[in-house]
């Protein structure tokens, strides 16, 4: 017997199989019609490393893990997880803050071996994966001198990022990651294939499109990819005292940039770090960044030397894999003063020294688009942050994730409707509604009854399946 710590089994047995007998039955089954699938159980000397996920605060332990290398070996998978009602993790970069890509006692579906990106260059188009990393994305379009937009941390999953928006450097020009998106493969909670597009099914498409891993699991993305030249990027480190003035003169300059050019800035206690990124004609490039570094004297500057790719990577061993981390997030409309104040406030009492608030600026192509086009909510947002305590030693736990709790609190108050589900390390109803609203939350609840009506695929920001009365026009 399992215990499922989730609404659908809080507190009580589940009907499932027990951890041996589920291990056995699933290497069974599979083995018999998928032999090249792969299934690694407690006992095999490949388990304790491929049970870890990216957030040390998340230690689970799995009946089994299948790593499956086709969509038919997917969908086996998923019959089986139904047919015995396991616990059903799906896990693509394992990036999730509340370690939602693994289980205990239950069935990881682990995709890593799924992990092909095949680029176009004539139709510029990109074809992914379902277990695809940002960094096979973005190494096979750099090839050809094209990007797909996405996030800013290169082990991150493709899959988990698109299906609850994705935001990054190029968002601003091209638009988040699902306005790129043009189609995707999938499989459903009853292990059935299907293909949906803007002209296919799309009201799963629209619900794919910032709703999360709800539907199904996907095994194939396909992108539109966008030319891009040289990139020009700036970054300069400013010291505590200066952080108000910085702020102020920060907020000014952003609000009078063009699309081509994204900012963003870190805070720590100690250190406020600025970035800009350009995108547009090398001629105007310096001149539009250059005010960035002389918001205040800077302790460190540099400006060049670095490419796109090198960008989407800089940051990668600081959110390395085996650190701990939490997170809350949301939307600004303005970092007016109320917000710098909540801003300083906050990192003066940071329990690390890489406990920080990030900002990112949006705008741009992502608001371009409107906000019923997508399950994705937030397109009038200017700006995304993020408190995000991040620390080494588990006896931090507490503290750090009081602190990310009660200072993005703070912020949280001042922000906007909506919220990215990809980014709250917190979860429950509460978390996704919020997120969404109610007449978004309500179409995604009857597409969730439509498609996975037993809550199959339930580790995520979850959508409760709920029939609507009225069918979605």
């Amino acid at each position: 017997m399992v215990e499922i710590k989730n609404k659908w089994g809080l507190g009580s047995q589940s009907t499932a199989l027990g951890g041996g007998m589920l291990l056995a039955r699933i290497s069974k089954e599979l083995e018999a019609a998928e032999p090249s699938c792969t299934v690694i159980g407690p006992h095999q000397p490949e388990y304790e490393t491929l049970r870890r996920v990216w957030n040390g605060t998340v230690d689970r332990r799995p009946a089994a893990i299948v790593r499956p290398r086709t969509a038919c070996q997917v969908a086996k998978a998923v019959q089986i997880a139904a047919e015995y009602s396991a616990l059903l993790a799906v896990r693509c970069g394992g990036h999730s803050f509340p370690g939602l890509s693994t289980c205990d006692g239950g069935i990881v579906l682990d995709l890593s071996a799924m992990n092909h990106v095949v680029v176009d260059p004539l139709s510029r188009t990109v074809e992914v994966e379902g277990g695809a990393l940002l960094g096979h994305l973005d190494v096979a379009g750099a090839a050809a001198g094209l990007v797909t937009p996405a996030g800013v941390i290169s082990h991150t999953g493709v899959a988990g990022l698109t299906l609850g928006g994705g935001m990054g450097w190029l968002s601003r020009r091209f638009g988040l990651t699902i306005d790129s998106l043009l189609s995707v493969d999938l499989i459903t909670a009853q292990g059935r294939a299907l293909h949906t597009s803007q002209d296919i099914e799309p009201d799963l498409f629209w619900g794919i499109r910032g709703g999360g891993g709800n539907f199904g699991v996907v095994t194939k993305f396909r992108f539109k990819m966008h030319p891009l030249g040289p990139v020009l990027v700036g970054r300069w480190s400013y010291p505590r005292q200066a952080f108000d003035t910085v702020l102020r003169g920060y907020r000014d300059l952003a609000a009078e940039a063009p699309r081509e050019l994204t900012t963003a800035f870190t805070m720590t206690s100690t250190t406020m770090s600025v970035s800009a990124f350009w995108c547009g004609s090398p001629e105007n490039a310096s001149a539009v960044i250059q005010p960035y570094g002389s918001l205040a004297r800077a302790d460190t500057s540099m400006i060049g030397g670095q490419t796109y790719l090198e960008l989407q990577t800089r940051n990668d061993s600081h959110f390395a894999w085996g650190r701990r981390y939490y997170a809350k997030g949301g939307f600004l409309g303005d970092i007016d003063d109320q917000v710098i104040d909540g801003l300083l406030d906050a990192v003066a009492t940071a329990p690390t020294p890489d406990s920080e608030f990030y900002v990112l600026q949006l705008g741009g192509a992502i608001s371009d688009v409107d906000e019923a086009t997508t399950a994705y909510s937030g397109r009038a947002a200017k700006f995304y942050w993020i408190a995000e305590p991040v620390w080494d030693n588990p006896v931090d736990d507490s503290r750090c994730i009081a602190w990310g709790r009660k200072a993005g609190g703070r912020l949280a108050a001042m922000s906007q409707a909506g919220n990215y589900v990809n980014e709250q390390a917190d979860t429950g109803k509460d978390v996704s509604y919020n997120a969404y609203g109610p007449e978004k939350y309500n179409r995604l609840a009857a597409l969730k009854a439509r498609f996975d009506p037993s809550n199959l695929f339930r580790l995520n920001q979850n959508i409760e399946p709920k029939p609507s009365l009225v069918a979605h026009r």
